[in-house]
């Protein structure tokens, strides 16, 4: 490994259980769900009517009017929780405000499905009323690199900027590929995560023709159950979740926060299937090995995984044959989570959030638990801390995602020590 370190220096999140890092962390180690009936549209001829939807948050106060109806909810949820990671950092977030370090500070926040609001509505604009009345900002704002680009050109971010896309494991990969640009020496800083605002018509509709959500419609609070043996199906949900990342040497000459170290990064494919993780977690199974070795730890000095633990019957079943292959006689040490049973699934942001989670878990020395764990399923038999949190002094943390199109994702932090 290349002997530049990397630091998390600050972090920001929407979600639907809070709108900044405190509120979000709470409702994790409290189990305060944040599922409930959509409210935006009319579900009645869905098959599903639940989702985990912002709450209370009021966009005017931190973007126009004018500026806000040209971007897509995802890309202002890439700004809103941006504001916050830069705050956090110590770092300016006045929009338009030039940066003298602004050619070695990058950017590398996506979507995992970009502007379905966008698209959908713009779709119905040309089957009504012809192409001729398609809004001009239809491709810009569709499209999911425009996170990166927003947030670079409101922040004045001139460093490397990419919107990757690799559906869920997105904020993941995205905050692994911004590690290793400051590793290679392209930038200092890097804001990185992802952002997502798929809980619209289009969105709805697509995910319930796969049949892949729950259905568990009048009880949504404990609809999103993972690794329980009930789970009927995952919940989406929305939001934003990004760190700024940093070289060392350059966060300790500004005096900056550090929040955890990052020591590793595993990406994978399993080449096996458009929806479905391959049955033997292999591909998972090398992700995880691979952010070990990167940071040169044995499995047994894990101490927590915060799984990608979806609440559906083949993820949570593969993923613990991965986190079981990889770990081998060490699984029973670690203590593993899923927080979707409280957030639902933010699919592109997801990474985002559970990355800010497995930091929090070493600042705070508590493992968030995965609730709504009610009927243990055999086929899952990992410690996956059930409906209470837990206690722990956590030195390495690591995050898992999964993407459609067998895209696996891992992050490992550690915490820091000078």
């Amino acid at each position: 490994m290349n002997e530049r370190r990397v630091v998390v220096t600050g972090y920001g999140v929407l979600s639907c259980v809070g709108n900044n890092v405190p509120a979000f962390w709470d409702a994790l180690v409290n189990g305060k769900c944040g599922i409930g009936t959509i409210t935006r549209f009319d579900t009645s001829a869905y098959r599903t009517h639940i989702a985990g939807e912002i709450k209370g948050l009021d966009v005017s106060n931190f973007i126009s009017p004018k500026e806000a109806r040209r971007m897509d909810l995802f890309t202002q949820y890439a700004i809103i929780a941006t504001a916050e990671a830069l705050q956090c950092a110590g770092l300016s977030n006045n929009p338009g405000e030039k940066r003298p370090d602004g050619d070695r500070f990058g950017c590398m926040v996506s979507s995992g499905v970009g502007g379905l609001a966008t698209m959908g509505k713009e779709c119905q604009v040309l089957l009504e009323k012809g192409p001729d009345r398609v809004s001009p900002f239809l491709i810009p704002m569709m499209i999911s690199d425009m996170a990166a680009g927003a947030v670079a050109m409101r922040y004045d971010l001139r460093g490397p900027n990419l919107g990757l896309v690799t559906a869920c494991a997105t904020g993941c990969h995205s905050i692994g590929e911004a590690f290793w640009t400051i590793k290679h020496d392209d930038a200092d800083m890097m804001v990185a995560g992802g952002a997502e605002a798929s809980i619209v018509p289009l969105g709805l509709a697509g995910f319930c023709a796969l049949k892949a959500l729950s259905t568990r419609n009048d009880d949504p609070l404990h609809a999103s159950r993972p690794f329980d043996r009930d789970r009927d199906g995952f919940v989406m949900s929305e939001g934003a979740g990004v760190l700024v990342l940093e070289e060392l040497g350059h966060a300790v000459r500004r005096g900056a926060p550090i929040l955890a170290e990052v020591v590793g990064y595993g990406a994978t494919a399993d080449a096996y299937h458009i929806t479905s993780p391959a049955p033997d977690g292999n591909g998972c199974a090398r992700a995880i090995q691979m952010a070990l070795r990167h940071a040169g730890i044995a499995p047994d000095e894990l101490d927590y995984i915060n799984a990608h633990g979806t609440s559906t019957s083949l993820n949570d079943k593969y993923e613990t044959l991965a986190i079981k292959a990889a770990l081998g006689d060490a699984v029973g040490k670690v203590a593993v989570s899923s927080t979707k049973g409280t957030t639902g699934h933010g699919l592109g942001a997801a990474g985002g959030l559970e990355c800010i989670a497995c930091i929090k878990s070493i600042e705070d020395g508590i493992i968030p638990p995965t609730i709504n764990y009610e009927n243990p399923d055999p086929e899952c038999d990992l410690d996956i801390t059930p409906n209470t949190a837990r206690k722990r002094d956590v030195r390495y943390a690591m995050n898992c995602n999964l993407g459609f199109g067998g895209h696996n994702g891992t992050m490992l932090f550690k915490k820091f020590e000078a």
